[in-house]
């Protein structure tokens, strides 16, 4: 259910119908809008009642909320959610641009890294300390480590560090590092994860699983609403298809969907999309043309030498063309990076 509020309910209102839905053994979010407040009664449906809500001091009106992601939904929040950190913005007209590497790999790549996607107008690093990888031969990251390294990185340069969290148990050290924690594609219906990056005050860039619905997306995304965190981002990373073309298949189509489904900012990872360095520049072009409000991109010193997806990393010359074609597209559809 939503408790809208009257315009002229007082703090005193929103606190007693917040311990009235809580009563009911709900769970309640309060959204505080430019026009209007209303409160999300969430949980077991068969505890809503609706009459109980509507006669409580201030309440102007108690709707239903008919999607199954509640606190994700248009219906609760109709003014698009900006996320911030530090000078990273997403969302409400802002591109945020998150670049970096795949992994960290030494200090002097990430701070190289971190200096050249600064002076193209990125305002977020990325880099892997924890590496979930297909193969357990494969490189798994410096951990603590690579923590210590894009912590560094952050004070040479100013830009947010977002990094991968792959496990419930290491969630308050990478938060201890970290501005943004990811969750990763494999990670994404990984419910104790979602509930505990839910539960710190570090925003949240949750991926879209290879083979999961927009409607699954949604639902996880809502674990982490619940849990108390506002701040997250839902990003598009690419899903799996009969192509064989690219390493994914990349609908931009989720972009324009979600935006008319969610107040949540969208973020389109076309690195991980195409898997081919030559299409990720048009891609990102083509993700700002279709709305998204940030872009998460693969940079490496020298791709060839990466430690992994190097196949779909660009070199700072590319990243620095790419930047330039994206301002030219988010100027002409009204947005800013």
């Amino acid at each position: 259910m939503i408790v809208v509020m009257k315009q002229e309910a007082t703090e005193t209102d929103v606190k007693q119908m917040v311990k009235r839905i809580e009563s009911l053994g709900l769970k309640a979010h309060v959204i505080v809008g430019t026009e209007r407040t209303v409160i999300a009664a969430v949980g077991d449906d068969r505890k809503t009642h609706k009459e109980s809500l509507e006669s409580g001091p201030g309440v102007a009106e108690v709707l239903p909320i008919l999607a199954p992601y509640k606190v994700a939904s248009l219906e609760l929040k109709r003014e698009p959610t900006t996320v911030r950190a530090g000078k990273f913005v997403c969302g409400n007209g802002t591109i945020g641009v998150i670049a970096g590497p795949c992994s960290v790999e030494t200090e002097e790549q990430i701070l190289a890294t971190a200096k050249a996607v600064k002076a193209a107008g990125a305002t977020a690093l990325r880099g892997g300390a924890f590496k979930p990888r297909t193969s357990p031969y494969s490189f798994q990251g410096l951990k603590e480590d690579g923590l210590k390294m894009l912590a560094t990185a952050r004070e040479a340069t100013g830009l947010a560090v977002v990094t991968e969290v792959v496990a419930t148990e290491d969630v308050a050290l990478v938060a201890r590092y970290a501005d943004v924690l990811q969750v990763g594609a494999r990670n994404m219906q990984n419910y104790r994860l979602l509930e505990a990056v839910g539960a710190t005050d570090r925003p949240v860039l949750l991926k879209r699983g290879p083979s999961a619905t927009i409607e699954e997306l949604l639902l996880a995304a809502e674990y982490i609403l619940n849990a108390g965190n506002p701040n997250v981002m839902l990003c598009e990373r690419g899903i799996r298809t009969f192509e064989t073309h690219t390493r994914f298949t990349l609908p931009l189509a989720t972009v324009v969907y979600l935006h008319a489904k969610t107040h949540l900012p969208v973020v389109v990872d076309p690195s991980h999309g195409t898997g081919h360095t030559y299409l990720v520049g048009q891609m990102a072009a083509a993700s700002v043309a279709a709305g998204a409000d940030g872009l998460i991109l693969e940079v490496h010193p020298d791709p060839a030498s990466a430690l992994s997806d190097g196949y779909q990393s660009m070199n700072f010359k590319q990243f620095e063309e790419t930047m330039t074609l994206c301002r030219r597209v988010a100027e002409a559809v009204g947005k800013k990076m």
